[in-house]
């Protein structure tokens, strides 16, 4: 068993109110997650380990100057809610970001969470890379739910929940999931999958992505973009070199990578 440190957590998310079990420390945390610690895939990228051991996490994401991907961001979420008091169940999810709506299933590669409050249950997710979620989202199908950055809508069908996020050009499935509780093994293995399959974006690409206030910081490989909410771009630009991507990860992402921003950027293509 490892302690949580939880004072520390609060911390470097920058959360100055005192926690309880409810949907106001709920929402504040989620908000304050991702803006303080940013989506990141560098370990798979530079073919480093990633590991799932709240130890290893908490070094990572709450002692050092990095982010991580969903099953880091979640696993650290999911301490820090239980530690507070929260009931709190992991799920696995089924990434459709990219896929298209007839295609097959694929494997268990997302984490996501349950949260079970008195007036119902509640997704918390800091993890989803290709359109971080900033708010907690009621556990109700057929209804717009608004945040701060996005419109998210919930759909039930043959079993599965359906997450789809509004986008300029439309609405976008993020995930499909069930109410299966995972353990720790089940995210082992899908973490393994997408940190070193060849065909995972992780093991070849680039994603950083933090979310704060009333904008949306995306990295993939070597162009920056800016959004605002719904995935509306304000800002999309060249990052044209070693120098000027340490800068943007330093200042825009608050990342210290685990290689120069110069062998980083040498790997990135153009």
């Amino acid at each position: 068993m490892v302690d949580f440190r939880l004072n520390k957590y609060l911390a470097r998310i920058d959360l100055k109110a005192t926690p309880r079990a409810d949907l106001s420390t709920l929402t504040a945390i989620h908000a304050a997650h991702v803006n303080a610690i940013p989506f990141e895939g560098l370990d798979p990228l530079l073919g480093r380990p990633v590991k799932l051991d709240l130890a290893s996490v908490q070094d990572k994401l709450v002692d050092s100057r990095r982010g991580g991907y969903c099953f880091e961001q979640n696993t650290l979420l999911k301490a820090a809610l239980e530690e507070i008091g929260f009931k709190v169940t992991a799920l696995g999810a089924r990434v459709r970001w990219m896929s298209s709506p007839e295609s097959p299933l694929g494997p268990r590669t997302h984490m996501l969470l349950k949260v079970d409050l008195d007036d119902g249950a509640y997704l918390a997710d800091a993890g989803f890379g290709a359109c971080v979620i900033d708010a907690p989202l009621r556990l109700a199908t057929d209804v717009e739910q608004r945040t701060a950055m996005g419109t998210y809508r919930l759909s039930q069908a043959d079993g599965l929940f359906s997450l789809s996020a509004r986008q300029s050009s439309g609405w976008r499935v993020a995930y499909s999931f069930n109410l299966e509780p995972q353990i720790q093994s089940d995210h082992e293995l899908g973490s393994w999958y997408t940190s070193t399959n060849p065909l995972a974006p992780f093991v070849h690409t680039l994603i950083m992505e933090r979310v704060s206030g009333d904008k949306r910081y995306k990295l993939i490989n070597r162009r920056l973009a800016i959004e605002e909410r719904d995935g509306n771009v304000v800002v999309e630009r060249p990052i044209g070199s070693a120098e000027e991507l340490g800068r943007i990860l330093d200042e825009t992402f608050g990342v210290v990578p685990p290689v120069s921003a110069d062998e980083l950027f040498v790997r990135l293509p153009a």
